[in-house]
């Protein structure tokens, strides 16, 4: 699958990060609002260019060619944009989250402070999980909030993820989340 990875969401869409998101990227992960429930999602600008061009595009890259098993797929990093003026206002994103116990993939986002309680989390995750589920042979995702990201918690929740338990990652307490691809289908 060489095609970029693009999937409609309603009012948003996901889609394969750019180099041009850059800027929007780094204001984003500025907010207190998201770092404070990421960790290491603060850089510099000079980082996030570097990481964009060598690490997040290749990574998205390498996804795809992976597809659709995903053995050894690494991360695939998507942008949520609006739909109705293509303004970048966030990001969605999958990987192996090696604290985690086989089978290991999680899910992640995280929406601009501008842009929240409007449902777009929601959109994203469940776009995200659709297209694995339905394009790749996943049959199980995972994903991890602390345990203060109540938001990011319910979200979760409104997904069909099932508490899994809480775990300490980090010296950081988290609520640990699952979602199997049969509990998927027989909800969707």
């Amino acid at each position: 699958m060489n095609k970029k990875i693009m999937i409609d969401c309603g009012e948003i869409i996901l889609r394969e990060y750019r180099m041009e998101d850059v800027p929007e990227l780094y204001e984003i992960t500025l907010q207190p609002e998201v770092y404070e429930f990421i960790p290491g999602a603060q850089a510099t600008l000079e980082q996030r260019i570097n990481w964009m061009e060598n690490y997040e595009i290749p990574a998205n890259k390498k996804f795809r060619s992976s597809m659709p098993d995903l053995k050894d797929a690494g991360f695939l990093n998507l942008g949520i944009i609006l739909k109705e003026t293509g303004k970048f206002i966030g990001f969605c994103n999958t990987g192996i989250k090696d604290e985690l116990p086989k089978p290991n993939r999680e899910i992640g986002y995280a929406i601009s402070k501008h842009y929240r309680n409007k449902g777009y989390s929601t959109l994203a995750a469940n776009g995200l999980m659709g297209f694995l589920f339905e394009k790749t042979a996943l049959e199980t995702l995972n994903a991890v909030a602390l345990t203060s990201n109540s938001r990011s918690i319910r979200v979760l929740q409104k997904c069909g993820f099932q508490h899994a338990g809480e775990m300490e990652i980090d010296g950081e307490q988290y609520s640990h989340y699952i979602l199997r691809k049969k509990d998927w289908a027989s909800n969707s």
